[in-house]
């Protein structure tokens, strides 16, 4: 009888022993020294000090002062702070997206950008299966995009210059814009607003309305929409789905964030939604 073939052969030595020299720092030892790592994983001291490098340059690993100390470093937390968020929102996501669903009976959306695209982390599928073709996962371009234009609220047009630097602004539609003078505008205006409408802005027959949600610091960290089988909507139905896509953004940002409630306000403003 042959034995079941060995796993060992799929493992990375060098990713495995550069793990295992992270999970040596602990709430009781948060520093150490190479000389202990080197005794600890009974590896030589060159190779532990150019793992130390390594981790040290990608900024897991940070030195302590003048010291021939480490200590964990941000890129640590900021993994772990992500994955956290992450879970959060599609987690408090998905209730918030049936919900919507269920209310307008369209396809809801969560998004969240990675750096030039938007990115589809939870869905809800509305009643035209025609319009359900997006999976989780998909990508977008921002710029071409409401959905973009909503998560790119906080950048400013240096910021804008230094995402896009040496990338060109490609044209999907007439509507999209092909400089960043011409993003930030219809960004500006969708901040002002407090949400975006595209009304077969990307896709020919689909309008899309999105609203941001917001994590604890006020910075945009996702965005609600629902997508709309039509080139135009009519007007008195764009505003009530704008309220809803904003209620429904304003419970996810009270849910990931932990803020109290934000009481209702007047009817949106659709003046110059129609892009």
């Amino acid at each position: 009888m042959s034995e079941a073939p060995s796993t060992d052969r799929y493992t990375v030595p060098g990713l495995q022993r550069g793990l295992q020299l992270l999970g040596q720092f602990t709430r009781d030892e948060p520093e150490l020294t190479g000389a202990e790592l080197s005794r600890r994983l009974d590896l030589p001291r060159a190779s532990v000090f150019r793992l130390l490098q390594t981790l040290e340059q990608m900024g897991f690993l940070e030195r302590v002062g003048d010291t021939s100390n480490y200590k964990l470093g941000i890129a640590v937390l900021r993994l772990g702070f992500e994955y956290l968020a992450s879970m959060e929102l599609t987690e408090h996501g998905r209730p918030v997206l049936d919900a919507l669903c269920t209310a307008t009976g369209l396809s809801a959306h969560l998004v969240v950008r990675d750096r030039r695209e938007v990115v589809f982390v939870a869905k809800a599928m509305g009643k035209s299966s025609l319009f359900n073709a997006i999976q989780v996962g998909a990508r977008l371009p921002a710029h071409a995009t409401v959905l973009g234009r909503v998560l790119l609220a906080d950048l400013s047009l240096a910021g804008l210059g230094e995402l896009y630097a040496g990338q060109p602004l490609q044209a999907f539609t007439s509507h999209t814009p092909t400089t960043l003078a011409q993003l930030k505008h219809l960004i500006d205006e969708d901040k002002a607003r407090g949400f975006g409408v595209s009304q077969g802005g990307f896709e020919s027959g689909i309008s899309t309305i999105a609203a941001p949600v917001f994590d604890d610091r006020h910075a945009v960290t996702a965005a609600v929409s629902v997508t709309v089988p039509a080139q135009q909507v009519d007007a008195d139905k764009l505003v009530a789905l704008v309220a809803q896509v904003k209620a429904a953004a304003s419970r996810l940002s009270q849910r990931i964030s932990h803020l109290p409630p934000v009481a209702a306000g007047s009817p949106p403003n659709l003046e110059k939604a129609f892009a």
